[in-house]
């Protein structure tokens, strides 16, 4: 009888799982359904997690530089956020002489930590549901309208001096929500394993399961005396969080439950069937093949030149990153039976509310007819994004067409040399005449001739382009092998600046700035306005389709799609079985990080200390059960690009992870949350620790923290 009860009530909660994440969830923490998450697990409460009247979780949770997380792990503004979210950082660092990358960085005392000039972090003071003042009940309010009241209400918020408001559309716009936002600008650098630990697998490994990465680095957040935001300064002191999060070590277990908390950036998970069916039969297809191009072109040379290794080395991570996102997306949209999925969901709806067939059939037709200007599209912004001298081009085609119509004041024109000095930096002119000659060959072979500029058929031979693209880029002042006004631009931009008249003039008749304008030219004429506005429509139809979704569908819990604002997600530790034979555990340990060891590797080399550790077991308080060092888990946890460096929380709040991927086979999940493939990967607050205390010998780092044992 005992035996019946248990597989009775086991029965039931792997129901209600199976319920609560049929379609994943990023919740916005203000809207948290707090009895689901204690039926997973969750031993605290929702106001825990969010609350303005009193610290909370919230309160060590910021967004790092504009586009990852980071969490306060100790009473002085310890702030931990992945390796990847700091590779920037670190690579700025970095020199051939003292390369940080390879090396690695850790701090002995505040003294040594590194100013990091235009980092920023930003924390969320307060959400307030704002449709009601932005709407006026009426949801179908002119753009024009909606900016104004947007104004409005932001002024009348009325936050404090060195806080700012920011509104966001939710639902495609059918609801809004305003946050109060405060952010920190002095943030330096503490710690970072080198990339043989931090990126340990590098590409190979990247969207993979099983993973051993310990994906991790350390900053701090400084303020002024008063412990308020400011500028870097000398006389800054480390800040004093309103919480920070206590770091557990106590072993996991499979099914315990776990949330992440963090800043997801896009998904799309109301699409209709067509859209889906778009995306992976033609648009990710597209964006793969010109990346897959250029990551090829620019392996070749890193591999054999440190100098270039080092300049592209937070690049080339960037452009793979969605590489190979896109790649296990498609896949993971074919296994999931998305788009049939999509399509009985719309049949199921339009049979309780028949306005909704009228809809997707206006759909259905608005997307079939900008297919081949949305492909095109899709190439077009790949090649100019990933060429980068095509990508100066465009900067510089701005700066003339704004120079021309009187709009580029003293401050303007210092802000954009900033922008190009920046850029300058990690630009090797004569490779990436290589990477353009490839791109613009993919370019004019893949785009339909109707889309290519005249005479442009000359550009599809591969081996005439790499000739023709060097000679152009050579001859021209954009990449800086040519001069103006006695200077070159990646050298010396004040001088080459001097006599700005001259620089227009020069800029107008360079061979690269002319290949790029006739290029854009002919895809703004044939592509892009035919693209937009019917995008323009089906943005409208897209907004109505989720109203019309939240109105018919009672039964099921709406989330918003991702958009760069706080969420939570919440699930269990899992493993998973994606393909047939093919089971994964939910925890990978140091043991395997030694299996993967290729000595001298780009990728699975190890450094001599950790191998030392691992055969002196010399693990400390950080082994589990097994007697190794656990490295990384898998959950049930809904994210998505933007969650990276989110923390991993346990049922009563503690760290017990730091969020940095997906299991390729479910990368899908921006799209269509599938929870049978679809687990985010995190890597262990025990190997974080291990790492920091026995391989990096900086204990100074873990007395700051308070540890659950």
């Amino acid at each position: 009888m005992i035996k019946r009860n248990i597989l009775i009530a086991s029965a039931f909660f792997s129901f209600s799982l199976g319920i609560a994440q049929q379609y994943g969830g990023m919740w916005i923490p203000t809207e948290l359904n707090e009895r689901e998450m204690k039926d997973l697990g969750m031993k605290i409460s929702a106001k825990d997690i969010f609350n303005t009247q009193k610290p909370s979780i919230k309160d060590a949770v910021v967004q790092f530089n504009g586009g990852c997380t980071a969490e306060i792990i100790s009473p002085k503004g310890l702030l931990l956020t992945n390796h990847h979210c700091g590779y920037g950082q670190i690579q700025s660092h970095s020199t051939v002489q003292n390369d940080l990358l390879t090396n690695g960085f850790w701090a002995k005392n505040n003294g040594e930590e590194l100013p990091n000039p235009g980092v920023t972090v930003d924390f969320i003071v307060d959400i307030q549901d704002v449709t009601d003042k932005i709407l006026q009940g009426n949801s179908n309010l002119e753009t024009a309208q909606i900016n104004a009241n947007i104004q409005k209400v932001s002024a009348e918020i009325n936050p404090a001096a060195y806080q700012k408001v920011v509104i966001k559309p939710m639902y495609y716009g059918n609801k809004y929500y305003a946050y109060i936002i405060e952010t920190f600008k002095d943030i330096r650098l503490v710690g970072a394993p080198p990339q043989s630990i931090g990126k340990f697998g590098s590409d190979t490994d990247n969207w993979v399961w099983p993973r051993h990465t310990g994906d991790f680095s350390m900053f701090r957040i400084y303020a002024d005396k008063n412990n308020k935001p400011a500028e870097y300064s000398k006389d800054n002191v480390p800040y004093v969080p309103k919480h920070y999060l206590p770091v557990s070590i106590k072993d996991k277990k499979e099914n315990d439950f776990t949330f992440v908390f963090g800043f997801p950036g896009r998904t799309t998970e109301y699409l209709p069937a067509i859209a889906v069916e778009k995306i992976m039969t033609e648009i990710d297809p597209a964006r793969i093949a010109v990346r897959d191009v250029a990551l090829k072109t620019l392996d070749e040379k890193m591999r054999t030149d440190d100098a270039t290794r080092i300049q592209y080395a937070s690049k080339y991570a960037s452009v793979a990153n969605y590489w190979k996102k896109w790649i296990g997306e498609v896949e993971g949209l074919k296994k999931s039976n998305a788009v049939q999925k999509k399509k009985n969901y719309e049949n199921s709806l339009a049979a309780k509310n028949p306005a909704i067939k009228t809809t997707i059939e206006q759909m259905n037709k608005l997307y079939a007819e900008q297919a081949p200007y949305a492909l095109n599209n899709a190439y077009y912004s790949e090649v100019v994004r990933n060429a980068e001298t095509l990508t100066l081009a465009n900067m510089f085609y701005n700066f003339v067409s704004a120079f021309d119509a009187g709009k580029m004041d003293e401050k303007s024109i210092t802000s954009f040399k900033n922008r190009l000095s920046s850029f300058y930096k990690d630009y090797n002119a004569e490779l990436d005449a290589k990477v353009t000659a490839k791109l613009l060959a993919l370019y004019a072979n893949k785009t339909a001739p109707q889309f290519l500029p005249e005479g442009f058929t000359e550009f599809k031979d591969e081996s005439k382009n790499i000739i023709n693209l060097e000679k152009i880029s050579k001859n021209s002042v954009i990449t800086g092998r040519s001069s103006v006004n006695g200077a070159s631009l990646s050298e010396n931009i004040d001088k080459a600046f001097s006599n700005q008249e001259n620089l227009i003039s020069t800029l107008k008749k360079d061979p690269v700035f002319l290949l790029f304008a006739n290029v854009r030219n002919a895809y703004m004429k044939t592509a892009d306005p035919k693209y937009s506005s019917l995008q323009t429509q089906i943005d409208a139809l897209q907004k109505k389709y989720m109203a019309q979704q939240m109105e018919t569908d009672k039964d099921r819990k709406f989330f918003p799609d991702a958009n760069s604002t706080l969420r939570v997600t919440y699930g269990q530790v899992k493993g998973s079985s994606p393909r047939d034979a093919v089971s994964y555990n939910y925890q990978t340990h140091l043991a395997g990080v030694m299996e993967k060891y290729i000595p001298g590797d780009y990728e699975f080399d190890v450094p001599k200390k950790l191998i030392d550790l691992y055969n002196q077991k010399n693990y400390g308080i950080y082994k589990d059960k097994t007697g190794d060092v656990p490295v990384g888990f898998t959950a049930t946890n809904h994210t998505t690009g933007g969650n990276s460096g989110s923390p991993a929380l346990d049922a009563k709040g503690n760290l017990i992870g730091l969020n940095f991927d997906r299991q390729w086979e479910g990368t899908m999940s921006d799209i269509n949350y599938d929870p049978r493939f679809s687990r985010n990967i995190m890597v262990d607050t025990k190997y974080i620790l291990f790492i920091i205390d026995k391989f990096a010998d900086s204990k100074w780092l873990i007395d700051e923290m308070k540890i659950v044992k």
